[in-house]
């Protein structure tokens, strides 16, 4: 039994590993396109059958096997884990509160209704990006989690995570469960003092599968081989609990789900001179759908993308930095955002996306034609002055950086277009 977690927690460290190396920019397999609230943005914002498919495996995956998502597939859930690993931090006692179910709920309706602002301020995904990114945000929350790992192990896990309490409901029904031998156990408590996620009562000889994140590391500590995985025939009893919170639950989502419709609309209104990456079409539904996990931004080779500021509440183009210019032929913010934020755009749709517009101060042209020379649509001609041909400019900015004079600025469209 000691080898399913070895073998589990190998797995977990292999998906960590990728996670960190798609966060710094290097992306071997896109192991972001798993995670639960960022593939389900997708599968909203731009009804994506493979997104919904990998949804519904999820959920199917969790409903025979349990939360091993969780313990597996989750970046900020591994990162807990090998935090509790290096302090040597054993399991703590924790019960199962129903705060999170109404966390889950005003989340999960804001981003059903059409925004993501609530969420992305909790979503372990989101956060993890968030902090290996250094965003402030990110930062404190991980700082934060991390130190309540010291104290409680798995309690964001177990109690506030909104991914968490989805995924706790359909384990708490899964086909296999964690559960107890009562006839070979000896109540010794070695199983409840290794649970990170608090969920076993050795005296009672009871596991919470809502809670357990399947980690397995109970099934090693057993002396009696009572700890076991697998069918275990229950009973399902709905107390009149359970049934007041399920329905003020679903109060709750659907007060946040009107509340994110609500939101949806007047999100990011007011916002102008905010210049976005192709693919993510205007400036409301990209303040609504992006979760600011920064996924883009380390992935852009020319690092024109900015994180999200006072200005704009979520990723945007800053030609003030890096290379100055969005490169013509490279499409990986398209190709790496996992919430259809910036919707994956062939290269070629890229390329005959309008993102802004290039306009010529003919008082400071000097004629001298490098601006025509490095624009890649031959959108500039030279008559008195340098002139932009508006039906054929993209505004990728290349003009304006390698312009000498300073004669030429991009300016911000109201929405993306494609150009003939």
């Amino acid at each position: 039994m000691k080898k399913s977690y070895i073998i589990r927690l190998t797995i977990a460290g292999i998906v960590g590993i990728l996670a960190i190396l798609a966060v710094f920019g290097i992306y071997p397999i896109h192991i972001m396109d798993l995670q639960f609230a960022a593939v389900l943005e997708r599968a909203i914002s731009d009804f994506s059958w493979v997104a919904i498919g990998v949804i519904a495996g999820i959920l199917v995956l969790t409903l025979l096997f349990g939360r091993f998502y969780c313990s597996t597939i989750c970046p900020f859930g591994i990162l807990q884990e090998f935090c509790a690993l290096l302090f040597r931090k054993k399991g703590a006692a924790q019960k199962n509160l129903p705060v999170k179910y109404f966390i889950s709920a005003l989340t999960f309706g804001a981003l059903i209704g059409g925004s993501s602002l609530l969420i992305r301020y909790i979503d372990p995904y989101t956060m993890f990006g968030s902090a290996i990114s250094l965003t402030i945000v990110g930062l404190i929350f991980t700082i934060l989690i991390l130190a309540l790992v010291l104290f409680k192990n798995r309690y964001f896990c177990t109690n506030i995570c909104p991914v968490g309490a989805v995924l706790g409901l359909i384990s708490k029904i899964s086909l296999n469960k964690i559960y107890i031998d009562k006839d070979n156990c000896a109540s010794c408590g070695l199983c409840a003092k290794s649970c990170p996620s608090g969920c076993i009562d050795h005296k009672e000889k009871y596991v919470d599968n809502e809670t357990c994140v399947k980690c397995l590391k109970c099934l090693g500590e057993c002396k009696k081989g009572a700890i076991k995985y697998g069918i275990q025939p229950v009973k399902f009893n709905l107390k009149r609990r359970d049934f007041i919170i399920a329905a003020s639950t679903l109060v709750v989502l659907g007060g946040a789900i009107k509340a994110g419709v609500e939101i949806g609309k007047n999100f990011a209104k007011k916002v102008r001179n905010i210049i976005l990456p192709p693919g993510a079409q205007d400036t409301n539904r990209m303040a609504n759908k992006c979760l600011n996990c920064n996924l883009c931004i380390k992935n852009c080779p020319n690092r024109i993308l900015s994180k999200a500021d006072e200005d704009f509440s979520a990723v945007h183009i800053d030609y003030s930095k890096g290379e100055g210019f969005c490169k013509y032929d490279c499409n990986e913010c398209s190709k790496v955002c996992p919430t259809g934020a910036i919707k994956k755009i062939t290269l070629e749709e890229k390329q005959n996306t309008r993102i802004a517009m290039a306009m010529v101060n003919e008082s400071k042209c000097t004629k001298c034609a490098t601006c025509k020379n490095e624009c890649p649509k031959s959108a500039i001609e030279i008559t008195n002055a340098a002139k932009v041909n508006g039906l054929l400019c993209i505004g990728c900015g290349k003009c304006a950086k390698k312009c000498p004079s300073g004669a030429i600025e991009i300016f911000s469209v109201k929405e993306q277009a494609k150009i003939s």
